[in-house]
């Protein structure tokens, strides 16, 4: 999903204090949640996802090829939580506005805008084993354990007399505009001092933060704050806190601490299934898990989607292959098709001892050529192309690009090769450009991209 349309923003940094302008455009699909430094020369773009994550002190900072952008965590759990997929978020300066220190503002301002569908489905990651990161020592914890849907149970413990314990907990993230969205950021009165010294929330004030007092304020303190925050009316209300604002929720900081962990885990690049438990979470340790996490997605899309399972009755066997084909033995590389549709296809080669390049290559030590496995990936890819067709006999593929091939493993005699093509982009003018993937079981042989020209046969 994304945007409508475009949507404009204006404020100030947290740290920095700095006005910036911000606007947030509708984005093609597959293109994930982007920024975009319209002020440097070539507005250079920064994909968000944790592999940039860079800092993580006082809010999440990514940074690619020396370019940052500070406290992207609100704006991304504005979008994650309104079930945005893809956006171009473009900035006139380092660090997106604070705007009330929630994400309020933002999810009103999608709302207005509207959400359309796209034409490629939701991709979501299910869990098949819990993923876990802590630090012991400062008793933070995070879990997430397989589910058929993505919540998330917090509780914060910061041994403070006014917050005491809180929970906060989100069933549903179609309920995050509601229940989360408007929750503000929070501090402790006494972590002001070390964050105004080492030059931090220049752009904070009592507009867009919560601040919690433990102990009863003299005068002259109140006087310095006074004059700090340039507000003449300060005093802290019996609940602990100062008495800037009210508070939207009762658990309030908890929720904002939930808000935060949207905006860090949306930085997977990939919804989740999956029930989150947390424990004292911040942005280094939602960002930790996030990595963790990106792992083992990463891990998992080296597995076949399509699992070859030989009882099952092939969608095209050798015969109805060399109706489409103009391939023959010895040069004819997919025995079978296990799986069509308009943009993917799937086969397998059985790879044996009585293949003729086993003769040469080598005859000691038997392996498949790589050139044949990359030409059988786009034999397979070719039935894709071709099958369509009303005539497919009269037509054939040529190669005019092969990029990123790697081979991962050696294909041997009793081997079978299972191919997983997919089309990169609709198929134009005859022009066909696919991700080619080539497996021994669970483990990936083979990829590469190819791109090839569906013609006429010459009569």
């Amino acid at each position: 999903m994304t945007l409508a349309r475009m949507m404009k923003f204006q404020g100030k940094g947290l740290h920095t204090g700095v006005k910036v302008e911000m606007t947030v455009n509708p984005a093609e699909e597959n293109t994930g949640i982007r920024f975009q430094r319209v002020d440097l020369d070539g507005e250079p773009v920064v994909e968000a996802l944790v592999d940039y994550v860079t800092d993580t002190s006082r809010g999440t900072t990514i940074e690619k090829n020396g370019v940052r952008i500070h406290t992207i965590e609100h704006i991304m759990a504005a979008l994650w939580g309104s079930g945005i997929d893809n956006a171009l978020i473009q900035l006139n300066g380092e660090e997106v506005p604070i705007m009330d220190g929630s994400a309020r503002e933002y999810v009103k301002e999608i709302m207005n805008a509207g959400i359309i569908e796209q034409n490629t489905d939701r991709i979501y990651f299910n869990l098949t084993e819990k993923v876990h990161f802590e630090i012991p020592e400062k008793g933070v914890s995070i879990e997430i354990f397989p589910d058929d849907h993505f919540s998330v149970n917090l509780n914060i413990d910061y041994g403070s007399r006014v917050l005491g314990n809180q929970y906060a907990k989100l069933e549903n993230l179609g309920d995050f505009p509601v229940l989360i969205a408007p929750c503000r950021t929070f501090v402790f009165l006494h972590e002001l001092e070390s964050l105004l010294k080492n030059n931090l929330i220049k752009g904070g004030d009592l507009d867009n933060a919560i601040i919690i007092v433990e102990n009863e304020l003299p005068q002259n303190e109140t006087d310095r704050l006074k004059k700090l925050f340039n507000k003449e009316d300060i005093n802290v209300v019996a609940s602990g806190y100062l008495n800037n604002l009210e508070l939207r929720f009762a658990n309030e900081p908890a929720r904002h601490k939930l808000l935060d962990m949207i905006g860090d885990m949306a930085l997977v690049g990939m919804r989740i299934n999956g029930k989150v438990i947390a424990h004292k979470p911040g942005h280094f340790a939602n960002t930790e898990l996030a990595r963790l996490l990106r792992k083992t997605i990463k891990k998992n899309q080296t597995k076949p989607k399509r699992p070859y399972n030989p009882n099952v009755e092939p969608v095209y066997d050798i015969n109805q292959i060399k109706s489409i084909l103009p391939h023959r033995p010895p040069f004819l590389l997919v025995d079978k098709i296990t799986h069509i549709d308009a943009a993917s296809v799937s086969g397998i080669k059985n790879v044996t001892m009585n293949e003729p390049f086993f003769v040469g290559h080598f005859p000691e030590e038997p392996v498949m050529p790589g050139v044949l496995i990359v030409e059988a990936m786009a034999q397979c890819g070719g039935i894709l192309a071709l099958h369509s067709l009303e005539d497919p006999e009269n037509y054939s593929t040529y190669f005019m690009k092969i990029d990123g091939v790697k081979f991962k493993r050696k294909v041997v005699p009793g081997d079978t090769l299972l191919f997983e093509l997919k089309l990169t982009e609709p198929i134009r003018r005859g022009i066909v450009m696919m991700e080619a993937k080539a497996y021994v079981g669970d483990q990936l042989a083979a990829e590469a991209f190819l791109m090839a020209q569906v013609a006429k046969n010459k009569k």
